[in-house]
């Protein structure tokens, strides 16, 4: 290996060896010289290294010694000189390219060549043998030769241009072109298996993109120019492999291209989305998805009816035609009844995945219910309006398909208009990425349909029909297809109909009372019959208890649908703000990036110089450092030999020497600095003026700049008025449309501030109302509240009352019975001693006789106070002995008085007459001790718990005079105590 102090040496070497015919040796003198570790430092002389480099691999066709050496070129140029790179590989390509066009050339030359009227005659005895043997034409076998080598090598060429230049941020734009050049390629030879690889390599560089997130330089997709060059990519991808026929890889491509717009969560322009769907719907037409196809054509209608600004009316006729064909070639039946659960589930998610590439959103749990089908996507179509613009023709056919019942004419209605619309079609002018619609491919599909059409109608009319009949009815087919068309309905339960050849009649239904048109036919009756039944006896609507019971429901029930609408529309205009928002901070953030990417890029080419300017100081200093040691060493040689020639001198000579030698030294190292010092000074006139020089020169050539830069602006200015006279001529159009544009704006406005305005109010109102409603029912429950704590603390306050009164009274009674008791005792003790007493007093016995009441006799206990008159008091110490209280009467006192009538009206008796005839008067004192007779009963059933009761006393009871009849009540005051009065 071959050691070169410089890069331009090696480039001399290798052409030294190329003029000599050894360009494997310059080749690989050059390899070692870019794969050394010496020079990873980017310099000038490299990138011609590197071109002479790439055109010894192509002429020698070494791919491999090329990748190598593009590696190590990237990693020199990666951070200092990308652009160097770019164009070292733009010329391998080209070089690539020049070489297999050329070689293709040759072959087609060679060809041309052999084009003669007699071959053999022309031909060698070994080339006739090669002929015959190996069985290949000429063109083949030149192809072999001379054009298949530097396809591979061209192929080869790609191939490692992308693999350099994937995942790099500052390659991208490179990346794309070479992506597109290679399709490109793909597509002009016919190299399908190259482009599926093509495709499998750029799908694997996205999947390690995705993969590997921290890796250096990696390209953002959220970028816009970064995702647009990857966009532009899978869209080549789509087109080309459409192209080529290769579905299955457009297929795929499109899933490459749904697959990157969820990465980064972002819808492309509306121009790539139109070539998105148009190629869609070619895919799913050649794979026999009508379902699918119809949708992807409703996709691009409504994108070409939005975006498309100068869409002709023709075109899109054309194209909502196609939308109504495409929906109306589907199949009318479900093609997965009696599919097995495996089949059901793959069908569920391949209609997953096709919904998600057409872009409806499907749920993933799905049982029975239909999302896209041949209903729905005709409902769509006639309530967006798609119908109303296809043309007449489609119009009618899609009316006696869909709506009309004419089972006997219904064939030859329908064929006329088939026959008008086969003919329909063309190139369309204003939609770009269609590029031609024909409408007779859907005439095959539609004369199926208008058969099963014709087929169920007939069988909901007939039994029976001859086979002959209904082949004359139909006129598409013969009935051979008829039969097998029929068939497949009959197997998905279409139809219900069998074909007797014996009989060569057609037997329509299942012949049994149960069968479902039966069925259908007697349910739609019953409907029928109960509207009928309706509509004439209508029945009485109930008042709702909800309606009495709140009959504001309605208005409050509006008021807030209208104030959820407000909130809805208020939430989407805060989601558009807070999008416009993002989107900002998006272009903010970009913008910052883009910033921050040249800020560094400055940065370190500012390092670079800076280290370049370094390392030239460095190596200036260290040549001015050899020089100086070089003079000095020589200085030193010339004194040793003088000191060799001389004799020996004593060692005070030596001495003396050597301070000359080292005054000799320092007179030199002055001289030196003297010279440069002299140097400088005559140096920095030069250089001033030198400056100066440059002064005047920039000085002129900013003022012929400056001259042309206003003959351009004078030139541009002439230009602005030539435009500005022309288009002054628009400016009252202008203006009047300007001016209807805002009328129509400021009405709109003004329309739509108003409905704000009222909508407001209605906001406003409905929450008044709704506060106020709120604070009634807040107060009457808390006056309910309240009301039930007073009512509980009123009732409790009567509790404690009445308990302290009961409390209280039982207290007082209890003490009263106390007293009552206490007095009770205190007056029998009283009387038991004052009976004593008057005992004692008339028996004239000693006081000493009997001492406790209990000694007296039975009959003369009592518990009432004795209390003598005065006259048998008086008369008691004169007499000394027993008188009984009838003897005992005052001498003052006069006849008794009359006796008052009873309330019968009947006198009462006279006292002694009732004592005479045995009556029960109340006896006086003397005699309720004498005769025994026995006290009232409270007292007595106290005392003695026996005797007759006697009658209650009356006021003259202790008296002498006779009693009245209307005694006191018994348990008056002065029957319970005596004493009182």
């Amino acid at each position: 290996m071959a050691n070169f102090a410089k890069p331009e040496n090696a480039l001399k070497r290798a052409e030294e060896l190329i003029n000599v015919g050894q360009k494997q040796d310059a080749l690989q003198a050059l390899h070692n010289l870019i794969t050394s570790k010496r020079y990873r430092a980017w310099q000038k002389p490299l990138e011609k290294i590197m071109f002479k480099y790439v055109e010894l691999c192509v002429d020698m066709r070494k791919g491999r010694f090329a990748k190598d050496g593009l590696i190590q070129y990237r990693i020199v140029c990666q951070q200092v000189n990308v652009s160097s790179l770019e164009e070292v590989i733009k010329h391998f390509m080209h070089l690539s390219t020049q070489k297999a066009e050329q070689a293709r050339s040759q072959a087609e030359a060679l060809e041309e060549a052999l084009d003669v009227d007699d071959l053999e005659a022309d031909k060698r005895p070994e080339d006739l043998m090669l002929s015959y043997v190996s069985g290949e034409k000429g063109k083949e076998r030149s192809d072999r030769e001379l054009v298949t080598p530097w396809f591979k090598f061209l192929w080869e060429t790609y191939r490692t241009v992308l693999e350099i230049l994937r995942n790099n941020s500052k390659l991208e734009a490179l990346y794309a072109m070479t992506a597109h050049r290679a399709f490109q390629f793909c597509k002009q030879y016919k190299r399908t298996t190259e482009f599926r690889r093509l495709c499998e390599i750029i799908r694997n560089h996205l999947a390690n993109l995705n993969k590997y997130k921290d890796q250096r330089d990696r390209p953002d997709l959220s970028a816009p120019e970064s995702l647009q060059l990857y966009l532009d990519t899978r869209f080549e991808q789509l087109k080309i492999a459409t192209e080529l026929g290769l579905w299955q890889e457009a297929f795929r491509s499109v899933e490459d291209i749904h697959g990157l717009m969820s990465i980064v969560k972002k819808t492309p322009k509306a121009s790539l989305m139109v070539v998105y769907y148009a190629k869609l719907t070619e895919i799913f037409w050649i794979s026999g998805s009508h379902l699918y196809h119809a949708y992807a054509w409703f996709k691009l209608f409504s994108l070409q009816k939005s975006f498309n600004k100068n869409l002709s009316q023709k075109d899109l006729q054309l194209i909502a035609s196609s939308v109504v064909l495409a929906a109306l070639s589907v199949s009318p039946y479900n093609q997965t009844r009696g599919a097995s659960h495996l089949e059901l589930e793959n069908e569920k998610e391949r209609n997953l995945r096709m919904a998600n590439l057409i872009g409806f959103n499907l749920e993933s749990k799905l049982e029975n219910r239909e999302v896209l089908s041949r209903s729905a996507v005709l409902a769509e179509l006639v309530s967006k309006g798609v119908l109303s613009c296809a043309t007449q023709e489609v119009k009618d056919l899609y009316h006696l398909l869909e709506n009309d019942f004419l089972p006997l004419d219904v064939a030859s209605k329908i064929h006329p208009l088939l026959m008008k619309i086969s003919k329909l079609g063309g190139k369309l002018t204003s939609a770009s990425s269609v590029a031609e619609v024909q409408l007779s491919q859907y005439v095959p599909s539609l004369e199926r349909l208008a058969t099963l059409r014709l087929l169920k109608q007939v069988s909901q009319l007939y039994q029976t029909m001859k086979i002959e009949s209904l082949s004359q009815m139909i006129p598409f087919f013969e009935f051979s297809m008829v039969e097998k068309i029929s068939v497949d309905a009959v197997k998905h339960n279409f139809i219900a109909m069998k074909v007797d050849h014996m009989k060569g009649a057609v037997l329509f239904g299942n012949m049994g009372l149960e069968s479902d048109k039966l069925q259908d036919h007697l349910a739609v009756l019953a409907e029928s019959l109960n509207k009928a039944r309706a509509m004439i006896y209508p029945t009485p609507k109930k008042a709702s208890k909800l309606g009495e019971v709140l009959p504001g429901l309605g208005e409050i029930v509006d008021k807030e649908h209208k104030r959820l609408l407000a909130r809805k529309s208020i939430i989407e205009k805060r989601k558009e703000e807070q999008e416009r928002q993002l989107l900002e901070m998006e272009r903010e953030e970009e913008s910052k990036r883009q910033n921050l990417l040249k800020k560094t890029e400055e940065a370190e080419k500012k390092r670079l110089a800076a280290m370049f300017e370094q390392q030239r100081a460095e190596r200036i200093r260290k040549e001015i450092e050899e020089r100086e040691l070089e003079e000095a060493q020589a200085l030193l040689q010339e004194t040793e030999k003088h000191l060799k020639r001389g004799k020996k001198k004593p060692i005070l000579d030596g001495l003396k020497e050597r301070q000359e030698q080292e005054k000799r030294l320092q007179k030199v190292a002055k001289t030196m600095d003297h010279l440069e010092r002299a140097k400088r000074e005559e140096a920095a006139p030069l250089i001033e003026a030198a400056f100066q020089r440059r002064l005047v020169e920039e000085k002129v050539l900013h003022e012929r700049e400056q001259q042309l830069e206003v003959e351009l602006s004078r030139q541009r200015h002439d230009g602005d008025l030539k435009e500005k006279n022309r288009l002054a001529r628009m400016l009252e159009n202008k203006m009047i449309f300007q001016e209807s544009v805002i009328s129509r704006r400021q009405a709109e406005f003004d329309q739509r501030r108003v409905e704000r305005e009222e909508r407001i109010k209605q906001i406003i109102q409905a929450r008044k109302q709704e506060r106020d409603i709120k604070r009634k029912k807040i107060f009457y429950v808390r006056s309910e509240e309240e009301r039930i704590k007073k009512m509980r603390k009123d009732e409790e306050a009567r509790k404690r009352e009445e308990a302290e009164r009961r409390r209280k009274e039982e207290a007082e009674h209890k003490a009263k019975m106390d007293e009552i008791a206490e007095k009770q005792r205190q007056r029998e003790r009283e009387l038991e001693e004052k009976e004593r007493l008057r005992r004692e007093a008339l028996l004239g016995r000693a006081p000493e006789g009997i001492s406790r009441p209990s000694e007296l006799p039975a009959g003369s206990r009592t518990t009432e106070p004795v209390v003598a008159t005065p006259a048998a008091a008086a008369a008691a110490p004169t007499t000394g002995k027993y008188v009984p209280k009838f003897r005992l009467r005052p001498e003052s006192s006069g006849p008794a008085p009359p006796s008052e009538p009873d309330r019968w009206g009947k006198p009462a008796p006279l006292e002694p007459d009732r004592r005479a005839a045995g009556s029960r008067a109340p006896p006086s004192q003397s005699d309720r001790w004498t005769s025994g007779s026995r006290a009232p009963p409270q007292d007595s059933d106290r005392l003695a718990g026996g005797g007759s009761r006697a009658t209650p006393p009356d006021s003259n009871r202790f008296g002498g005079g006779s009693g009245s009849s209307k005694a006191e009540p018994w348990r008056s005051s002065r029957a319970r105590n005596p004493q009182r009065g």
